[in-house]
């Protein structure tokens, strides 16, 4: 198949998915979207990787307005300088934000993966990159490697780092005034969360035991019932 055939594949596959969702799932959803329409009220950021693999609203089981999203490449978040600026670009400081102030989120979580592309290339070295802005936006996932150990058991490099990354994103997080008064003042949370796409299984980080650990019918009680302390 040709590269431009692939193309045009790849748009009717979209195109006729729109048409779907206008016979199947736009009747069962026109009256929520009528809502949506007049404003949002999310009550968590999702934090994650711009890779296709990872559903959210899939493996969540979200609807259309339950999440308020930042998606890049390695689920990244540049820390605040100490003149509570972003020492990087704007973007993701503004949606953290507009998040906390706009839409006074409740919850954040970062939300990691396994066989990350961007953790692969962080453990191949940066200056192996040829691309010079993801050479250069890949470094707020340095302090990770910082972390890494020997193999775990069972847990490949590329995925303990991944892990590791997970929750220095929640530290850079933590940087932000912000985030660190509403946390102090239990309006905030911040979720560790780590996305197994083999299985598919995702996992919490649980602090009492430094582990990930399957978020099932037990793990879910037990969060739920961290988040009134």
């Amino acid at each position: 198949m040709t590269k431009s055939a692939k193309i045009a594949l790849a748009m009717k596959k979209l195109l006729n998915g729109i048409v779907e969702f206008r016979h199947k799932v736009l009747p069962q959803y026109r009256e929520k979207f009528a809502k949506l329409a007049l404003g949002q009220n999310p009550d968590t950021l999702f934090i994650t990787c711009s890779d296709s693999r990872v559903a959210p609203n899939w493996f969540a089981s979200t609807d259309p307005g339950d999440l308020f999203v930042i998606r890049n490449v390695g689920n990244l978040i540049p820390s605040c300088g100490e003149d509570g600026h972003s020492i990087a670009d704007e973007s993701e400081a503004a949606a953290i934000e507009f998040a906390i102030l706009k839409l006074n989120v409740t919850d954040i979580i970062v939300c990691g993966h396994s066989d990350c592309g961007a953790m692969h290339a962080l453990l191949a070295g940066r200056e192996q990159i040829d691309a010079p802005h993801l050479r250069a936006w890949l470094r707020h996932g340095e302090a990770s490697l910082t972390k890494l150990a020997p193999d775990k058991p069972g847990l490949s490099r590329v995925n303990q780092l991944s892990q590791l990354n997970v929750l220095q994103q929640l530290n850079h997080l933590k940087s932000y005034p912000i985030v660190r008064e509403r946390v102090a003042t239990n309006k905030l949370k911040l979720h560790g969360w780590w996305f197994e796409l083999s299985a598919p299984n995702v996992y919490s980080y649980d602090e009492t035991t430094g582990k990930f650990v399957v978020i099932d019918e037990k793990e879910a009680q037990r969060i739920s019932s961290t988040l009134s302390q």
